[in-house]
């Protein structure tokens, strides 16, 4: 226990670190972009190299896809029919809002950390389902609900979904281990010293974006919205370490990963949709401090 929380606390350090050197101007606020393209793009990808390399995949393992995927649509359907009377606006906000799960930059630090590279595979493999929602899905079913222009479209969310570096590494890299082929040796090594820097990267850069802009009055929203959220949470935890047929280690990490933050590209979606920015931000932000609450909580009873 000791140790899992003493590495929470480095974690926290960090995101305090990058939040504190942003509010003394070392970092502005547009460096958080810059931040955020070295780990989408470089860090984030070199860690999923790493630790696929030499890992194999059987079939059965891509079920593990659908339970991030599975984990997106419940959200959406409960916000969705617990705002049948209100506004489509207000619904298509919170479907928008309280769905998906931030993966890459958040949870898979801690995968990476405390479970090492079996961790990490299953991490990837329920991120590659989840992202199907986080980085398009809910965006294209939240437009449908507001009767705009923007209709559903499978092949608009698949264009998004194969225009993120992240994602296609994970296609890449299970299709490989499918297959059962290696990438050269150099390749894995500079993957591995790349992705050792992706832990400190996310977290730095989440404390470099953190903000909460939204305004006092809409504090009902918010808590109602992510207490829905993180109750259901807590039963798809139980119901991951408890009943599904995985593995110690899977259920281990699929215990906490259900713990994980709104999707960050949320409060992006919500300014196309012209929604409330300011209150998306807010609710994003604030997930992050309970996720990472929850999730030092459940590594200390599961590991």
């Amino acid at each position: 226990m000791f140790s899992v929380l003493s590495r929470a606390c480095c974690f926290i350090a960090i995101i305090i670190l990058g939040y504190s050197l942003r509010r003394a101007g070392f970092f502005k606020d547009e460096d958080f972009h810059v931040l955020s393209k070295i780990v989408l793009k470089i860090t984030l990808p070199a860690a999923i190299v790493s630790s696929f390399a030499g890992t194999e995949i059987s079939l059965s393992m891509l079920t593990l896809s659908l339970v991030g995927l599975a984990g997106g649509v419940i959200y959406m359907a409960i916000f969705f029919f617990m705002n049948l009377k209100t506004s489509r606006e207000k619904q298509a906000f919170e479907v928008l809002n309280s769905t998906g799960y931030n993966i890459g930059n958040f949870t898979l630090p801690f995968a990476q950390s405390f479970l090492g590279p079996t961790g990490v595979v299953v991490t990837s493999l329920f991120d590659t389902g989840n992202a199907i929602i986080c980085l398009g899905g809910a965006y294209s079913i939240s437009s449908m609900i507001l009767g705009g222009d923007e209709k559903f479209s499978v092949m608009k969310i698949a264009k998004k979904l194969f225009s993120s570096i992240p994602f296609d590494t994970y296609i890449l890299m299970v299709l490989l281990s499918l297959l059962h082929l290696n990438l050269p040796e150099p390749v894995v090594s500079f993957a591995g010293i790349v992705g050792n820097a992706n832990a400190f990267m996310a977290m730095l850069m989440i404390g470099v974006g953190f903000k909460l802009t939204g305004d006092r009055s809409q504090l009902g929203c918010i808590v109602r919205i992510l207490s829905v959220r993180y109750a259901v949470a807590l039963a798809l935890s139980l119901i991951c370490y408890f009943i599904l047929p995985f593995p110690l280690e899977y259920r281990q990490a699929l215990a906490f990963l259900v713990f994980s933050p709104i999707a960050s590209a949320a409060p992006a979606f919500t300014a196309e949709l012209k929604g409330d920015i300011g209150l998306a931000s807010a609710i994003n932000s604030l997930s992050i401090i309970i996720s990472i609450i929850c999730i030092v909580s459940v590594l200390t009873i599961v590991l």
